[in-house]
């Protein structure tokens, strides 16, 4: 069944913190992810990510730092 979307919601792709290509994952403003498991099909990577109100912070080496994700 496909969501119907309220013009009020804010919708962004999710962006690849590693290449800054689009990925498969559309976020809401309201939307919280921890520690999820990001895959970049272009650049085939796969990196840890904490996302609250549009604000990502990817874990590199066991550090979360921020990033500039959405399109």
């Amino acid at each position: 069944k496909p969501m119907n979307h309220n013009e009020s919601e804010q919708f962004k792709w999710l962006l690849c913190p590693v290449c800054g290509s689009k990925t498969r994952i559309k976020m809401r403003s309201d939307t919280e992810l921890r520690n999820f498991p990001l895959f970049c099909p272009k650049c085939k990577q796969e990196i840890l990510i904490n996302v609250t109100q549009f604000n990502i912070k990817s874990k590199v080496a066991g550090i979360f730092r921020s990033e500039p994700p959405f399109f």
